[in-house]
Order: structure tokens, then sequence, then C-alpha cells
């Protein structure tokens, strides 16, 4: 692996497992085993660091949630979608521990992450629980869409974060996305049709404790 790529992904083992804030890039190159000076040869500081890591968390998002173009969407892809969401927050946590925080030190972060989310991710959930009224699965009005979508963002985006400050002491595993698809899929229980229910609760089944 090119020191360029080693940079990036030791990078984020260290952010996930401390917090981006107490990681310099004298503790990464350390970690490294190289000199500080071959790790700015890559990089000038570490908040490019953190850019080209979220720019690995929108390749992983744009991949796994696009809505698919030659197939109607299936109830079995709300699990599939909530496995690629709580999968990318595990693997990129770091970024939404004080997502806030982290884009107020990067100017160019923040602009690309709202528009990401303003211009991409917004319209795929809108289109995808569109595509999920229109097969049946759902039972929702079109005003109706974008809130709920809206609120499953917030679950997915903050989960984590939340988990941490209502446990402090208890460590984040990936058992805590399922329990935050669980919160989502409560959110999404009211919409479902009656014909669908069975198909529903084996998506729920998924995410019950081990």
């Amino acid at each position: 692996m090119k020191t360029y790529d080693r940079i990036v992904q030791e990078s984020l083992l260290l952010f996930n497992e401390h917090g981006e804030r107490p990681i310099t890039t004298n503790h990464i190159a350390a970690h490294l085993g190289i000199s500080p000076g071959n790790l700015y040869y890559h990089f000038r500081n570490k908040e490019e660091i953190v850019y080209q890591i979220f720019q690995l968390y929108i390749d992983y998002m744009r991949k796994h949630l696009q809505v698919p173009e030659h197939r109607v969407l299936e109830p079995e892809d709300l699990g599939r979608y909530l496995d690629a969401a709580f999968a990318a927050m595990w693997q990129y946590r770091f970024m939404f521990y004080d997502l806030p925080g982290l884009l107020s030190r990067s100017p160019q972060l923040q602009t690309d992450y709202h528009s990401y989310v303003k211009n991409e991710l917004a319209p795929i959930l809108a289109k995808a629980f569109g595509e999920f009224a229109a097969i049946g699965f759902i039972n929702i009005k079109p005003d109706e869409i974008m809130p709920l979508a809206t609120n499953t963002w917030m679950v997915v985006k903050f989960w984590f974060a939340f988990q941490q400050t209502i446990h402090p002491d208890r460590p984040i595993s990936e058992e805590t996305g399922k329990q935050g698809a669980r919160h989502v899929l409560a959110l999404f229980k009211p919409y479902v049709q009656p014909s669908f229910m069975p198909v529903f609760e084996q998506i729920e089944a998924r995410y019950k404790p081990a």
C-alpha cells in the first residue's frame, strides 16, 4: 500500500479509537513509523487527511445508497439501506462525534458536506421512500416523505454520538448500530401497509439483540 493510502487508513483508525481532536500529525507519523516530514510531503496538515477520509465516506455512501435504475425497489431494500448506512456510520464514526466542530475547522469540508446532504443524500432518500410508497409497501402522503426521510437520517447520523452521551462508560460497537436500525424501523412502521407487515417483521428480526 502506498504511503499516502496508509496515512489515510491509519489516521481513520486512530481518529475512530481516540477521537480526531487529540490526534496530531506527529501522532499519526509515529504510529506509521515515518517521519513528520514524510507525512507533510503527502498532506500539509491534519485537516487535509480528514478531508480525504470524508471523500472515502462519500464514495461509500454513493455506492451503497443509490436507488437502482434497472429494477423496482423491494421491501427488502429497506434492510439493505439500513445495513449500508450504519456500516458507514461505524466505519467513519469519528466524523459524527462532533460534526459541527469538525466542519467549523474546515471550510472546504463544511461546504462539501452540506452540498452532499442537500444535493445528493436528501433526494436519494426521498426517491427511495417515494418508490416504497409506489409499490404499496408504505402508505404515506407526498408531503410526509421528506420529513420521514429527514428523521431517518437524523437517527442514523447522531445515533453513535447519542449513545456515547447517555452511556459514556459503554463502548460503542457494531451492535450499537443494530439498536439504531431498530429505532429507524420504529419511525417507518406506522406507514407499513398490513399486507407487507410480515416482510417488515422479517426485516425487524435482523436487528433484534443476539
